[in-house]
């Protein structure tokens, strides 16, 4: 054994002097030289160039490493053999990617890259203020020389963009109101949040299948238009009017919006805030991919349409506007007479400067009477599409069995299809109300159908002999129109009696100094 060892044993401290020479002979910083130009040359006739980007850089975290890792962790792009698992926080999905030292190919634009997750471990860490992880983790990207310019300038941005997209989607999305007063919370935000569960989706959504198909397909042009936006000068920004009865359906459409394209929602509460400067700072603090949502708009400001005030005089018309200013906000208490807030400051929130602070917003208002709305306010460039809420249609009846009963056009008899076809439109019942037939008895199919049958009679018969929803909602309107008329000539009648009254006791004021200097 001694034999065999002697000669391994002198050939390694033949080694271990050529390493004690060399170190001699070749200080470090000519070692590092030396290699730093076989690199040069190794590089020169490589036709492949390399990038690194590391988790941290300095002391601050590098967000393309981020956007790399969730871009990676797509399903589409994913070709490597072994992947890690993770779920992010406030997250309802689990992403996956390159594991420690794995490589993965991506194509981009017809050009091939090739990335490397390198993890290596940290050397002892000097004094820093900030710990630093025990490992040392970054991306490798290596590509071709000739596709160096396409990469640099247009690949990365994509994996931003994309990078977005999926944290947006796994992320759950928040509902959030103004807090109350204007105050702010403990971050300095006049914003409050809550994570935002409604399920309400298209598919769920029972209105007629062609309105619902338009609403797709205009929302994923706005969601899509960005370069559309940019090349003809408009703020990249949409608004939607819900109107319709109350029970068609507005809320559960605003939460379809928000899932479909997976967008935050902004619940602004109107009768919260105070003045026109205050409005302005809610948008500020609204968030890209939103929808800024104002309810039952026509009961939270004084937006009556202005044309019903013509024909008055100009002081009745002043007085109508001092009215709707002081109105304005709502405001209940001691606070409402605080109120400033005006139908300006509302034009100007939907479509002046202000509301280009952001990008990518969409603004929904709901009302069940537009009639009341001010013209102003209902042309395109503030509300661009209005939407229709209407009663219960056939269309929708037939998506409204299948989601609480599960039946099918093929489910039931021909004879019980058409009696529904023919009574859904008589009998004027809104989604909600034929839904909560539906909900009482969906243990049993067959009585739901029966029982919502004999209810659409019932109210088709009850229609018939009292005229109807549709009527009435016409005679209450005229009765609106004869009240505001009322009220704009009341301050007219009271301004011309407090003018008479002042008339006589000057003339009484005169006749006792003309008397006094008689005497």
């Amino acid at each position: 054994m001694k034999e065999y060892w002697t000669p391994f044993a002198s050939l390694l401290g033949v080694l271990a002097f050529c390493q004690s020479l060399i170190q001699v002979v070749f200080p470090p910083e000519l070692r590092f030289a030396i290699v730093k130009l076989f690199n040069r040359i190794f590089h020169g006739f490589s036709s492949y160039c390399y990038f690194d980007i590391t988790e941290i850089d300095g002391v601050n975290t590098n967000e393309l490493y981020n956007a790399v890792q969730l871009y990676l962790s797509s399903s589409v792009s994913i070709t490597g053999s072994r992947l890690s698992l993770t779920r992010a926080l406030n997250s309802s999905a689990t992403t996956f990617g390159l594991s420690n030292n794995d490589c993965m190919v991506d194509t981009y634009n017809g050009v091939t890259v090739l990335w490397e997750h390198v993890v290596t471990q940290r050397q002892a860490q000097t004094f820093s203020w900030r710990p630093l992880p025990e490992e040392k983790r970054g991306f490798t990207l290596r590509i071709k020389k000739r596709d160096k310019t396409l990469i640099l300038d247009s690949y990365l941005d994509y994996i931003m963009e994309k990078a977005n997209d999926i944290r947006r989607k796994n992320q759950d999305r928040l509902l959030y109101t103004n807090s109350k007063g204007g105050s702010l919370d403990s971050r300095g935000h006049p914003w409050e949040s809550v994570p935002f569960k409604h399920p309400s989706t298209f598919e769920t959504l029972g209105m007629d299948p062609v309105k619902k198909q338009e609403i797709l397909e205009d929302l994923m042009g706005f969601a899509n238009g960005q370069g559309f936006y940019q090349k003809t000068g408009r703020a990249w920004k949409r608004g939607y009017l819900l109107y319709g009865p109350p029970g068609t359906g507005k809320s559960s459409m605003i939460a379809a919006m928000a899932n479909y394209l997976g967008y935050d929602i902004y619940d602004l509460e109107l009768t919260e805030v105070h003045t026109n400067s205050d409005l302005r700072k809610l948008l500020m603090k609204t968030s890209s991919k939103s929808i800024i949502v104002i309810e039952d708009i026509d009961c939270s400001l004084n937006l009556t349409n202005r044309k019903k005030a013509n024909g008055t005089s100009s002081h009745a018309r002043s007085a109508y506007y001092d009215m709707g200013e002081m109105r304005g906000g709502g405001g209940s208490g001691e606070d409402g007479g605080n109120n400033t807030m005006t139908l300006s400051g509302l034009l100007n929130f939907t479509d002046g400067l202000w509301s280009c602070c952001g990008s990518e917003r969409i603004f929904v208002f709901t009302t069940n009477h537009i009639e009341k709305l001010d013209p102003a306010l209902l042309r395109s460039g503030r509300m661009d599409m209005h939407i229709f809420m209407s009663y219960c249609s056939f269309p929708a009846l037939k998506i409204l069995l299948k989601n609480y009963l599960g039946l099918n056009e093929v489910d039931l008899e021909v004879a019980v299809l058409e009696e529904l076809e023919g009574v859904i439109d008589r009998a004027e019942m809104t989604p909600a109300d034929v839904s909560e037939v539906l909900i009482k008895n969906r243990s049993n199919k067959e009585k739901a159908v029966r029982e919502l049958l004999e209810a659409l009679k019932v109210r088709a018969e009850t229609n018939a002999k009292t005229g109807g929803p549709r009527e009435r909602d016409a005679e209450n309107v005229e009765e609106d129109e004869e009240q505001e008329k009322r009220a704009l000539e009341t301050p007219k009648q009271g301004c011309d009696e407090f003018e008479e009254e002042s008339c006589k006791q000057r003339k009484g004021n005169d006749e006792k100094h003309d008397d006094i200097i008689k005497k």
